[in-house]
């Protein structure tokens, strides 16, 4: 279990993402020129709680944490690698997936979280393939099952041995009575194509399938006998690296331990703070922008590294959003608020734009990219406060497009001190949401007419009224009705069912297009909900409870 730790005053209890390669127990990362092969070796004894063991390159949220870190690593401390190979370094077991003994003893909540950061670690392989070129090869290299497939789906290629005994295999619905819980399903389906018939068989086999068959299903790419595994892998590495677009470079960044600090109050880093009222169960979580405009050359940004204003925030923002889902489960309001100088941060947007071909700042951007979209699908009711002081702007305007409801400040009698929003360029296409849609385009279902009519007025500072005129916020109180106005309608959001707003929420914050990861989040996400908390898997006598005893799940044989 890891706690937090090294920083004075923070809580004992709180388990947060911190990892290092120096500290890895489950993965071992070695750099090769442009070739970084990150190998699965699973210390069975070292699981994030007690009362299971890791056995058969089975994982949990632990092993996760530690993919997670060292893909940021690859992002932003090996800029050279153009391929990440993924493999085992046990013999003839590649990884058996999520460990069952620790979904079966897991509380509900545990579960969903789980899938969630092993579905955003997966959704950023691809990302960081579709937007930074890196690309990604699973060497299979003895048994795959269940997430240890999903793991291998989400890379670009899968080669796999043909040793006559190792298969591939979904085995969730015949032996645990749930879901492939990492976009399984969805992805053989959309992303390699296999035809219906075949994948319903693939999904309802526990023995999964081997070889020639899977090539042929189009279950992996390519296949190798034991004796020219390692050749067809040299020949696969070639032929990713050759169709890489990664940036070049030659140094990266060292991404330094992030400067935080937790107590009572909440979680306080240098540009992101976070006020946690339990009672209320709401957070406050305040995005400050730079307080100058910083480096504006390469040269200036590499030098400052991870102490380059957005890249920092970016890494505060993302561990707050990880920290707060993973502990504060009764926390189920969060408030987006932000402060600093618009001029400072349009800046900001205009060097990353000018320098978006340098790896460091398309490295970022992909950052940027990926954290706005983990607030996207975090199970929260989020509400954006645009009052005194704001300084949504640009990329920090992404936080109230964002947000379910926005409430911006009218101040009728002193208009020059009355907040503003300020959209720029990067409003219209460098933060995809996960239906790759921009969050302008989704706000308004498609429709062409608003988007024009924003696009208008990039650069502008907004005020309320205006930015009512087009669409951009809900509401707009003046100031004689704000503070009671934004306190009911707190109030009521924190009063309803967490249940029925986490649906509600899903069901409308990605309308019109959809995508594949909209579709694990959403179709996927909502049945593996509801199937773990059935008896059919959960019960006494259900499939993940009985696993491994010896006993037959024994089911409710309603159709529901």
């Amino acid at each position: 279990m890891s706690a937090v730790r090294d920083t004075a005053g923070q809580s004992p209890n709180y388990l947060t993402y911190d990892r290092h390669p120096d500290s890895y127990v489950h993965w071992h990362m070695t750099i090769e020129g442009e070739v970084a092969t990150l190998s699965l070796d699973v210390n069975e004894d070292k699981g994030m709680k007690p009362g299971y063991k890791l056995k058969l390159n089975s994982y949990d949220l632990g092993v996760d944490m530690e993919l997670h870190d060292a893909l940021q690593r690859v992002r932003f401390e090996h800029p050279q690698v153009k391929v990440v190979v993924l493999t085992s370094g046990k013999e003839r077991m590649f990884c058996s997936g999520a460990n069952i003994y620790m979904l079966g003893q897991s509380s509900h909540a545990w579960k969903v979280n789980f899938c969630k950061f092993t579905n955003e670690t997966r959704n950023g392989i691809e990302d960081s393939s579709r937007h930074e070129g890196l690309r990604f090869l699973a060497a299979v290299n003895g048994a795959c099952a269940g997430g240890g497939y999903e793991m291998a789906l989400a890379c670009d290629k899968i080669l796999m041995v043909d040793d006559r005994s190792s298969t591939v295999s979904l085995p969730e619905v015949p032996l645990l009575g749930v879901l492939p819980g990492t976009g399984g399903l969805t992805r053989i389906i959309d992303k390699r194509r296999v035809r219906r018939d075949l994948a319903d068989f693939f999904c309802t086999t526990s023995e999964g399938v081997r070889g020639d068959r899977a090539r042929q299903w189009g279950l992996v790419d390519h296949t190798a006998r034991p004796q020219q595994f390692s050749e067809a892998l040299a020949s696969h590495v070639a032929r990713l690296r050759d169709s890489s677009t990664r940036r070049p470079a030659n140094a990266g960044i060292t991404l330094a331990p992030l400067a935080r600090v937790i107590d009572d109050t909440g979680i306080h880093y240098r540009h992101v703070d976070v006020a946690i009222d339990r009672k209320a169960r709401t957070a406050i979580i305040t995005v400050s922008a730079p307080t100058a405009a910083g480096p504006t050359d390469r040269a200036g940004i590499h030098a400052a590294g991870a102490d380059w204003w957005p890249l920092a925030m970016a890494r505060e923002l993302d561990d707050a959003i990880l920290l707060l889902r993973l502990n504060e489960l009764e926390v189920g309001t969060w408030i987006l608020k932000t402060r600093g100088n618009p001029a400072l941060l349009q800046a900001i947007d205009d060097t990353l734009l000018a320098l978006k071909e340098d790896w460091l700042v398309a490295e970022t951007l992909g950052l940027l990219r990926r954290t706005l979209a983990r607030l996207d699908v975090s199970s929260r009711s989020l509400y954006a406060l645009i009052d005194e002081g704001s300084c949504f702007a640009g990329t920090l305007a992404e936080l109230a497009l964002c947000a379910d409801r926005s409430y911006m400040l009218q101040l009728p009698d002193t208009p020059d001190q009355a907040p503003t929003l300020m959209l720029g360029e990067v409003n219209f296409g460098t933060y995809p949401m996960v239906n790759h849609q921009t969050r302008l385009a989704t706000r308004f279902c498609g429709r062409p007419e608003p988007v024009t009519a924003a696009q208008a007025v990039k650069g502008q500072a907004l005020a309320a009224e205006q930015a009512m005129e087009l669409g951009l916020v809900t509401f707009a109180p003046d100031d004689l009705d704000w503070a009671d106005e934004v306190r009911l309608a707190i109030e009521e959001r924190a009063s309803l069912s967490p249940d029925a707003l986490t649906g509600m929420e899903a069901s409308l914050r990605f309308g019109g297009q959809e995508s594949m990861e909209t579709r694990i989040f959403g179709r996927l996400s909502a049945w593996q909900n509801w199937i773990f908390i059935r008896p059919n898997a959960v019960g006494e006598q259900g499939a993940l409870k009985v696993f491994g005893t010896g006993s037959k799940a024994q089911f409710n044989w309603e159709r529901v």
